[in-house]
Protein backbone atom coordinates (compact mmCIF):
# COMPACT_ATOMS: atom_id res chain seq x y z
CA UNK A 1 0.00 0.00 0.00
CA UNK A 2 0.91 3.58 -0.75
CA UNK A 3 0.29 7.11 1.08
CA UNK A 4 0.90 10.27 -0.20
CA UNK A 5 3.64 12.53 0.51
CA UNK A 6 2.18 14.62 3.04
CA UNK A 7 1.38 11.50 4.82
CA UNK A 8 4.96 10.10 4.56
CA UNK A 9 5.57 13.05 5.85
CA UNK A 10 3.55 12.79 9.10
CA UNK A 11 4.61 9.41 10.09
CA UNK A 12 8.28 10.65 9.29
CA UNK A 13 7.82 14.00 11.74
CA UNK A 14 6.40 11.36 14.79
CA UNK A 15 9.70 9.27 14.36
CA UNK A 16 11.60 12.23 14.89
CA UNK A 17 12.64 12.96 11.18
CA UNK A 18 12.92 16.88 9.99
CA UNK A 19 10.53 17.88 7.48
CA UNK A 20 9.80 21.29 6.40
CA UNK A 21 6.43 23.02 7.57
CA UNK A 22 3.19 21.97 5.43
CA UNK A 23 0.02 21.76 5.32
CA UNK A 24 -2.28 19.81 3.26
CA UNK A 25 -5.55 21.44 0.94
CA UNK A 26 -8.62 20.26 -0.62
CA UNK A 27 -9.23 23.50 -2.61
CA UNK A 28 -7.88 26.00 -3.43
CA UNK A 29 -9.31 28.15 -0.53
CA UNK A 30 -7.94 26.36 1.70
CA UNK A 31 -4.18 26.29 0.00
CA UNK A 32 -4.86 30.06 0.56
CA UNK A 33 -5.57 29.95 4.00
CA UNK A 34 -2.94 26.87 4.64
CA UNK A 35 -0.20 29.55 3.15
CA UNK A 36 -1.03 32.55 5.80
CA UNK A 37 -1.21 29.79 8.57
CA UNK A 38 2.77 28.18 7.87
CA UNK A 39 3.82 32.14 7.11
CA UNK A 40 6.76 32.56 5.39
CA UNK A 41 6.70 34.25 1.92
CA UNK A 42 7.77 31.30 -0.45
CA UNK A 43 5.89 28.29 -0.99
CA UNK A 44 5.82 24.58 -2.75
CA UNK A 45 2.88 23.32 -3.60
CA UNK A 46 2.74 20.02 -4.57
CA UNK A 47 0.07 17.74 -5.51
CA UNK A 48 -0.42 14.32 -4.14
CA UNK A 49 -0.63 11.13 -6.29
CA UNK A 50 1.26 8.09 -5.68
CA UNK A 51 3.77 8.69 -7.93
CA UNK A 52 7.26 10.26 -8.26
CA UNK A 53 8.43 12.67 -10.89
CA UNK A 54 5.64 15.40 -10.13
CA UNK A 55 8.10 18.12 -10.61
CA UNK A 56 9.10 17.06 -14.53
CA UNK A 57 5.24 17.02 -14.84
CA UNK A 58 4.28 20.38 -13.71
CA UNK A 59 2.73 19.15 -10.23
CA UNK A 60 4.99 21.50 -7.95
CA UNK A 61 4.35 24.81 -8.05
CA UNK A 62 6.55 27.47 -6.37
CA UNK A 63 4.32 30.17 -5.31
CA UNK A 64 5.53 34.07 -3.93
CA UNK A 65 2.15 35.26 -3.46
CA UNK A 66 -1.17 34.31 -1.85
CA UNK A 67 -2.89 34.94 -5.40
CA UNK A 68 -0.33 32.59 -6.97
CA UNK A 69 -0.94 29.49 -4.45
CA UNK A 70 -4.83 29.94 -5.14
CA UNK A 71 -4.16 29.98 -8.65
CA UNK A 72 -1.99 26.74 -8.34
CA UNK A 73 -4.02 24.45 -6.55
CA UNK A 74 -6.65 25.61 -8.78
CA UNK A 75 -4.61 24.09 -11.68
CA UNK A 76 -3.89 21.14 -10.14
CA UNK A 77 -6.94 19.78 -8.09
CA UNK A 78 -9.31 18.11 -10.10
CA UNK A 79 -6.77 17.14 -13.39
CA UNK A 80 -5.11 14.34 -13.97
CA UNK A 81 -1.46 14.28 -13.30
CA UNK A 82 0.77 12.35 -15.99
CA UNK A 83 4.29 11.23 -15.08
CA UNK A 84 6.60 8.78 -16.14
CA UNK A 85 5.71 6.27 -13.48
CA UNK A 86 1.88 6.73 -13.59
CA UNK A 87 1.39 5.58 -17.49
CA UNK A 88 -0.45 7.58 -19.97
CA UNK A 89 -3.76 7.35 -17.93
CA UNK A 90 -2.44 9.89 -15.43
CA UNK A 91 -3.17 9.84 -11.49
CA UNK A 92 -6.19 12.17 -10.28
CA UNK A 93 -5.50 15.16 -8.28
CA UNK A 94 -7.74 15.18 -5.21
CA UNK A 95 -5.68 17.47 -2.63
CA UNK A 96 -2.59 19.72 -2.96
CA UNK A 97 0.03 20.01 -0.23
CA UNK A 98 0.90 23.53 0.74
CA UNK A 99 5.38 23.48 2.20
CA UNK A 100 6.96 26.43 3.66
CA UNK A 101 9.68 26.70 0.55
CA UNK A 102 12.66 26.77 2.57
CA UNK A 103 16.60 27.56 0.70
CA UNK A 104 18.96 24.82 0.88
CA UNK A 105 22.17 23.89 -0.33
CA UNK A 106 22.58 20.76 -1.27
CA UNK A 107 20.61 17.93 -2.16
CA UNK A 108 20.82 14.38 -1.41
CA UNK A 109 19.30 10.87 -1.65
CA UNK A 110 18.23 8.83 1.33
CA UNK A 111 16.39 5.06 0.42
CA UNK A 112 15.52 1.68 2.22
CA UNK A 113 14.11 -1.06 0.62
CA UNK A 114 13.15 -4.42 1.64
CA UNK A 115 16.04 -6.67 0.13
CA UNK A 116 13.68 -9.50 -0.04
CA UNK A 117 17.31 -11.92 -1.79
CA UNK A 118 19.64 -10.71 0.98
CA UNK A 119 16.84 -10.80 3.42
CA UNK A 120 17.91 -7.55 4.99
CA UNK A 121 16.84 -4.03 4.84
CA UNK A 122 19.16 -1.64 2.41
CA UNK A 123 20.01 1.57 2.88
CA UNK A 124 20.89 3.31 -0.29
CA UNK A 125 22.24 7.05 0.12
CA UNK A 126 23.73 9.35 -2.35
CA UNK A 127 25.14 12.82 -2.93
CA UNK A 128 23.25 13.42 -6.51
CA UNK A 129 19.91 13.67 -4.89
CA UNK A 130 16.82 15.34 -6.72
CA UNK A 131 17.25 12.50 -9.79
CA UNK A 132 15.73 9.30 -10.09
CA UNK A 133 18.07 6.34 -8.57
CA UNK A 134 17.90 4.48 -11.46
CA UNK A 135 19.31 7.66 -13.36
CA UNK A 136 22.20 7.64 -11.14
CA UNK A 137 22.64 3.92 -10.99
CA UNK A 138 22.86 3.86 -15.33
CA UNK A 139 24.95 7.06 -15.35
CA UNK A 140 27.07 7.11 -12.13
CA UNK A 141 26.73 3.70 -10.44
CA UNK A 142 30.30 4.86 -8.29
CA UNK A 143 28.17 7.24 -6.36
CA UNK A 144 25.66 5.00 -4.90
CA UNK A 145 26.35 4.28 -1.38
CA UNK A 146 24.86 1.05 0.61
CA UNK A 147 24.46 -0.67 3.49
CA UNK A 148 23.01 -3.95 4.39
CA UNK A 149 21.37 -4.03 7.80
CA UNK A 150 21.42 -7.27 10.20
CA UNK A 151 18.08 -7.69 11.32
CA UNK A 152 19.37 -8.75 15.17
CA UNK A 153 20.67 -5.63 16.10
CA UNK A 154 19.54 -3.08 13.29
CA UNK A 155 20.96 -0.45 12.11
CA UNK A 156 23.84 1.02 13.76
CA UNK A 157 25.03 4.54 14.88
CA UNK A 158 28.34 3.84 13.28
CA UNK A 159 27.01 3.08 9.78
CA UNK A 160 24.80 5.92 9.98
CA UNK A 161 28.01 8.23 10.69
CA UNK A 162 30.22 6.16 7.91
CA UNK A 163 26.79 7.10 5.46
CA UNK A 164 26.98 10.58 6.68
CA UNK A 165 30.84 11.51 6.00
CA UNK A 166 30.56 9.46 2.62
CA UNK A 167 27.57 12.21 1.37
CA UNK A 168 30.24 14.49 2.31
CA UNK A 169 28.77 16.27 5.12
CA UNK A 170 30.54 18.83 7.57
CA UNK A 171 30.73 18.14 11.45
CA UNK A 172 27.34 19.70 12.01
CA UNK A 173 25.38 18.30 9.07
CA UNK A 174 26.45 14.92 10.08
CA UNK A 175 25.81 15.19 13.37
CA UNK A 176 21.80 16.28 12.10
CA UNK A 177 21.96 13.74 9.31
CA UNK A 178 22.78 10.19 11.42
CA UNK A 179 20.28 11.46 13.61
CA UNK A 180 17.35 11.55 10.59
CA UNK A 181 18.91 8.09 9.28
CA UNK A 182 18.32 6.28 12.43
CA UNK A 183 14.94 8.00 12.48
CA UNK A 184 14.19 7.23 8.90
CA UNK A 185 15.46 3.46 9.75
CA UNK A 186 13.02 3.05 12.85
CA UNK A 187 10.19 4.42 10.68
CA UNK A 188 10.51 2.21 7.84
CA UNK A 189 10.78 -0.82 10.48
CA UNK A 190 8.11 0.07 13.11
CA UNK A 191 5.31 0.69 10.40
CA UNK A 192 5.86 -2.29 8.30
CA UNK A 193 7.38 -0.51 5.47
CA UNK A 194 8.52 -2.25 2.16
CA UNK A 195 10.20 0.70 0.67
CA UNK A 196 11.17 4.72 2.12
CA UNK A 197 12.58 6.94 -0.10
CA UNK A 198 13.52 10.55 0.57
CA UNK A 199 14.89 12.62 -2.06
CA UNK A 200 15.95 14.84 -2.16
CA UNK A 201 17.09 15.16 1.62
CA UNK A 202 18.55 18.74 1.56
CA UNK A 203 21.23 20.69 3.72
CA UNK A 204 19.48 23.60 4.66
CA UNK A 205 20.36 27.26 6.62
CA UNK A 206 22.19 26.07 9.52
CA UNK A 207 23.02 22.60 8.73
CA UNK A 208 19.88 21.45 8.72
CA UNK A 209 19.24 18.04 7.19
CA UNK A 210 15.32 17.92 5.77
CA UNK A 211 13.35 15.31 4.10
CA UNK A 212 12.35 17.87 1.70
CA UNK A 213 9.95 14.70 -0.40
CA UNK A 214 9.38 11.41 0.93
CA UNK A 215 7.95 7.95 -0.29
CA UNK A 216 6.76 5.22 1.03
CA UNK A 217 5.38 2.08 0.56
CA UNK A 218 3.72 -1.01 3.11
CA UNK A 219 3.19 -4.34 3.71
CA UNK A 220 0.06 -5.19 3.21
CA UNK A 221 -0.11 -8.23 5.01
CA UNK A 222 1.32 -6.48 7.83
CA UNK A 223 -1.88 -3.51 8.21
CA UNK A 224 -3.96 -5.62 10.15
CA UNK A 225 -1.83 -4.14 12.93
CA UNK A 226 -0.74 -0.75 11.53
CA UNK A 227 -4.26 0.72 11.60
CA UNK A 228 -2.83 4.17 11.60
CA UNK A 229 -1.27 3.64 8.14
CA UNK A 230 -4.24 1.36 6.96
CA UNK A 231 -6.67 4.44 7.26
CA UNK A 232 -3.94 6.64 5.20
CA UNK A 233 -5.46 4.66 2.14
CA UNK A 234 -7.04 6.43 -0.89
CA UNK A 235 -8.58 4.10 -3.25
CA UNK A 236 -8.67 7.37 -5.71
CA UNK A 237 -5.20 6.38 -6.29
CA UNK A 238 -6.11 2.60 -7.55
CA UNK A 239 -7.28 1.32 -10.81
CA UNK A 240 -10.73 1.14 -10.22
CA UNK A 241 -11.02 -2.38 -10.84
CA UNK A 242 -8.47 -2.89 -8.51
CA UNK A 243 -10.37 -1.29 -5.51
CA UNK A 244 -13.48 -3.01 -5.92
CA UNK A 245 -11.20 -6.47 -6.34
CA UNK A 246 -10.05 -5.61 -2.65
CA UNK A 247 -13.52 -5.55 -2.00
CA UNK A 248 -14.08 -8.97 -2.95
CA UNK A 249 -10.70 -10.31 -1.67
CA UNK A 250 -9.98 -10.99 -4.66
CA UNK A 251 -6.22 -10.34 -6.21
CA UNK A 252 -6.15 -8.30 -9.22
CA UNK A 253 -4.04 -6.06 -11.00
CA UNK A 254 -4.94 -4.52 -14.60
CA UNK A 255 -2.80 -4.98 -17.70
CA UNK A 256 -3.15 -3.96 -21.13
CA UNK A 257 -4.12 -7.15 -23.63
CA UNK A 258 -7.02 -8.30 -24.96
CA UNK A 259 -8.19 -12.24 -23.44
CA UNK A 260 -9.03 -11.92 -19.46
CA UNK A 261 -7.92 -14.45 -16.73
CA UNK A 262 -9.64 -15.80 -13.94
CA UNK A 263 -7.18 -18.49 -12.12
CA UNK A 264 -6.62 -19.92 -8.61
CA UNK A 265 -3.51 -19.88 -7.21
CA UNK A 266 -1.02 -16.82 -7.71
CA UNK A 267 1.20 -19.50 -9.39
CA UNK A 268 -1.07 -20.87 -11.97
CA UNK A 269 -2.31 -17.33 -12.88
CA UNK A 270 1.12 -16.18 -13.55
CA UNK A 271 1.45 -19.91 -16.08
CA UNK A 272 -1.41 -18.65 -17.52
CA UNK A 273 -0.56 -15.55 -18.80
CA UNK A 274 2.74 -16.97 -19.85
CA UNK A 275 0.63 -19.67 -22.00
CA UNK A 276 -1.37 -17.19 -23.27
CA UNK A 277 1.90 -15.07 -24.55
CA UNK A 278 3.21 -17.99 -26.21
CA UNK A 279 -0.15 -18.96 -27.96
CA UNK A 280 0.68 -15.48 -29.65
CA UNK A 281 -1.89 -13.55 -27.34
CA UNK A 282 -1.71 -10.79 -24.64
CA UNK A 283 -3.48 -11.13 -20.91
CA UNK A 284 -5.67 -8.17 -19.90
CA UNK A 285 -5.42 -9.12 -15.83
CA UNK A 286 -4.14 -10.58 -13.35
CA UNK A 287 -7.04 -12.16 -11.31
CA UNK A 288 -6.46 -15.20 -8.54
CA UNK A 289 -9.91 -15.99 -7.06
CA UNK A 290 -7.83 -17.91 -4.31
CA UNK A 291 -8.85 -21.40 -2.83
CA UNK A 292 -12.66 -20.78 -2.35
CA UNK A 293 -13.80 -20.61 -5.77
CA UNK A 294 -17.53 -20.26 -5.10
CA UNK A 295 -19.61 -19.40 -7.38
CA UNK A 296 -20.51 -15.79 -6.64
CA UNK A 297 -16.35 -15.42 -6.40
CA UNK A 298 -16.57 -16.47 -9.98
CA UNK A 299 -19.57 -14.60 -10.69
CA UNK A 300 -17.67 -11.62 -9.15
CA UNK A 301 -14.83 -12.41 -11.38
CA UNK A 302 -16.05 -12.59 -14.03
CA UNK A 303 -18.59 -9.28 -13.81
CA UNK A 304 -15.01 -7.24 -12.99
CA UNK A 305 -12.95 -9.14 -15.79
CA UNK A 306 -15.84 -8.11 -18.36
CA UNK A 307 -15.59 -4.43 -16.93
CA UNK A 308 -12.69 -3.96 -18.69
CA UNK A 309 -13.86 -2.56 -22.40
CA UNK A 310 -10.62 -4.04 -24.10
CA UNK A 311 -11.51 -7.87 -23.22
CA UNK A 312 -12.22 -9.36 -26.22
CA UNK A 313 -12.19 -13.27 -24.85
CA UNK A 314 -12.00 -15.08 -21.02
CA UNK A 315 -10.21 -17.67 -20.18
CA UNK A 316 -11.33 -19.87 -16.75
CA UNK A 317 -8.15 -22.17 -15.94
CA UNK A 318 -9.04 -23.99 -12.28
CA UNK A 319 -7.24 -26.68 -10.89
CA UNK A 320 -9.78 -28.07 -8.17
CA UNK A 321 -7.32 -29.45 -5.17
CA UNK A 322 -9.66 -28.40 -1.88
CA UNK A 323 -12.18 -27.41 -4.22
CA UNK A 324 -14.34 -29.82 -6.48
CA UNK A 325 -14.41 -29.38 -10.36
CA UNK A 326 -18.43 -30.04 -10.30
CA UNK A 327 -18.60 -26.70 -7.66
CA UNK A 328 -16.46 -24.50 -9.67
CA UNK A 329 -18.23 -26.02 -12.94
CA UNK A 330 -21.95 -25.11 -11.56
CA UNK A 331 -20.37 -21.38 -10.15
CA UNK A 332 -19.16 -20.83 -14.20
CA UNK A 333 -22.92 -22.00 -15.01
CA UNK A 334 -24.15 -19.79 -12.34
CA UNK A 335 -21.82 -16.86 -13.07
CA UNK A 336 -22.63 -17.03 -17.03
CA UNK A 337 -26.53 -16.89 -15.80
CA UNK A 338 -26.10 -13.63 -14.04
CA UNK A 339 -23.74 -11.54 -16.19
CA UNK A 340 -24.29 -10.80 -19.39
CA UNK A 341 -21.22 -12.48 -21.04
CA UNK A 342 -20.76 -11.19 -24.69
CA UNK A 343 -17.12 -12.35 -25.55
CA UNK A 344 -15.92 -15.96 -26.37
CA UNK A 345 -15.07 -17.93 -22.90
CA UNK A 346 -12.94 -20.68 -22.56
CA UNK A 347 -13.03 -23.17 -19.40
CA UNK A 348 -10.31 -25.50 -18.74
CA UNK A 349 -10.90 -27.68 -15.66
CA UNK A 350 -8.12 -30.08 -14.04
CA UNK A 351 -8.48 -32.24 -10.78
CA UNK A 352 -10.86 -33.42 -8.15
CA UNK A 353 -14.29 -34.59 -9.86
CA UNK A 354 -12.99 -33.23 -13.50
CA UNK A 355 -15.63 -35.76 -15.19
CA UNK A 356 -18.10 -34.52 -13.02
CA UNK A 357 -17.46 -31.04 -13.82
CA UNK A 358 -17.10 -31.16 -17.00
CA UNK A 359 -20.56 -33.13 -17.55
CA UNK A 360 -22.21 -30.04 -15.74
CA UNK A 361 -20.82 -27.67 -18.52
CA UNK A 362 -21.52 -29.85 -21.41
CA UNK A 363 -25.39 -29.73 -20.38
CA UNK A 364 -25.78 -26.48 -19.51
CA UNK A 365 -26.51 -25.46 -22.74
CA UNK A 366 -24.32 -22.17 -22.12
CA UNK A 367 -21.72 -21.64 -25.69
CA UNK A 368 -19.06 -22.50 -23.36
CA UNK A 369 -15.22 -23.65 -25.18
CA UNK A 370 -13.59 -26.19 -23.31
CA UNK A 371 -10.22 -28.05 -22.97
CA UNK A 372 -8.36 -30.19 -21.56
CA UNK A 373 -5.00 -28.77 -21.19
CA UNK A 374 -4.01 -25.15 -20.15
CA UNK A 375 -1.66 -25.44 -23.85
CA UNK A 376 -5.09 -26.16 -25.32
CA UNK A 377 -7.26 -23.60 -23.33
CA UNK A 378 -4.57 -20.74 -24.16
CA UNK A 379 -4.67 -21.67 -27.96
CA UNK A 380 -8.48 -21.52 -28.00
CA UNK A 381 -8.60 -18.08 -25.89
CA UNK A 382 -6.56 -16.47 -28.77
CA UNK A 383 -8.27 -18.02 -31.54
CA UNK A 384 -11.21 -16.81 -29.84
CA UNK A 385 -9.67 -13.64 -29.93
CA UNK A 386 -8.73 -13.02 -33.16
CA UNK A 387 -12.30 -14.28 -34.29
CA UNK A 388 -13.54 -11.46 -32.71
CA UNK A 389 -11.31 -9.08 -33.73
CA UNK A 390 -11.75 -10.22 -37.29
CA UNK A 391 -15.35 -9.78 -36.94
CA UNK A 392 -14.89 -6.26 -35.25
CA UNK A 393 -12.44 -5.20 -38.48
Amino acid sequence: MDVHEYQAKELLASFGVPVPKGAVAFSPDQAVYAATELGGWNWAVKAQIHAGARGKAGGIKLCKTYHEVRDAAANLLGKRLVTIQTGPEGKPVQRVYIEVAEPFDRELYLGYVLDRKAERIRVIASQRGGMEIEEIARTEPEAILQVLVEPAVGLQAFQARELAFQLGLNIKQAQSAVSTIMNAYRAFRDCDATMLEINPLVVAQGDRVLALDAKMSFDDNALFRRHNVADMHDPSQQDPREAQAAEHNLNYIGLDGEIGCIVNGAGLAMATMDMIKHAGGTPANFLDVGGGASPERIATALKLVLSDPKVSAVLVNIFAGINRCDWVAKGVVQACNTVDVKVPLVVRLAGTNVEEGRKILAESGLKLITADTLAEAAEKAVAAYRSVAGKAA
